[in-house]
């Protein structure tokens, strides 16, 4: 009987992946046999893995990102699933106003850049009529947080970009999910989790009691990428703990 949550040999491409979450992601589906291809504007000597292969690209740049896929293409013929995880997170913590300059590079790499690889990976997917966007979100695609608008704007609006897209991409069989992270222990997050009020503040938000680990995401992430989810566009996935249905944090 066939594993319908296999990932065996699917071609898989996910920004963002020389650190956090999208490094783990490409360590823990390369294991289950995907082919993976990590891409980031860096990666760290010592994290070179035979693993999985590494392109360097800028997503923002739509030029650099056509030949990663072109060569993606050449060698392995065809991209299963797409994985927008590439994304900063600038905030404000002065009494000045937000910059200009960082609310323009938020919104160009995690929105822009979602938008521009999709865009490019669509057109490899509609040839073979199937495929996997998986746009990674937050929980500040629903809720204000404080300091930072272009990091709460950008993921609300990739949000709403995923359910466009999905829209427009469901007549060839190629499916587009959110998946949304609540408060995860990642490099990101460290300066929140170290800090003993914040941390535990975050903590009894959430209805399981605790910060999420980013094993957390592997399950959700492989369902969205396989055959389980075939029938899934559209949607948003949360990983927080219970987060958005917590009504009141006591």
């Amino acid at each position: 009987m066939n594993d319908i949550f296999s990932v065996k040999n699917k071609i898989i491409v996910i920004t963002g992946a020389g650190r956090g979450i999208g490094r783990f992601l490409a360590n823990e589906l390369s294991k289950r046999s995907a082919i993976v291809y990590a891409v980031d504007k860096t990666f760290s000597k010592k994290n070179q893995t035979n693993d999985y292969f590494q392109k360097k690209c800028d997503v923002t740049n739509k030029v650099q990102f056509q030949k990663v896929c072109k060569n993606i293409l050449k060698n392995s013929r065809k991209i299963d699933v797409l994985i927008n995880n590439a994304g900063i997170t600038l905030p404000n913590n002065s009494t000045k106003d937000y910059p200009l300059e960082d609310w323009k590079k938020t919104i160009d790499v995690n929105l822009t850049g979602a938008f521009v690889c999709s865009q490019i990976v669509a057109k490899i997917m509609k040839k073979r009529r199937t495929g996997s966007i998986i746009n990674v979100t937050s929980i500040n695609a629903e809720l204000g947080f404080p300091n930072n608008p272009a990091y709460v704007a950008s993921k609300g609006g990739l949000k709403m970009l995923t359910k466009s897209l999905a829209r427009d991409f469901g007549k060839y069989n190629i499916r587009v999910n959110n998946l949304g992270p609540g408060y995860i222990i990642t490099d990101m997050t460290k300066s929140s989790y170290q800090n003993k009020k914040s941390r535990m503040t975050r903590q009894k938000h959430t209805l399981l009691g605790r910060w999420g680990v980013i094993t957390d995401l592997v399950g959700p992430c492989i369902f969205l990428a396989s055959d389980a989810a075939g029938y899934v566009t559209g949607q948003d996935i949360y990983v927080d703990g219970g987060w958005l249905a917590n009504g009141l944090s006591e």
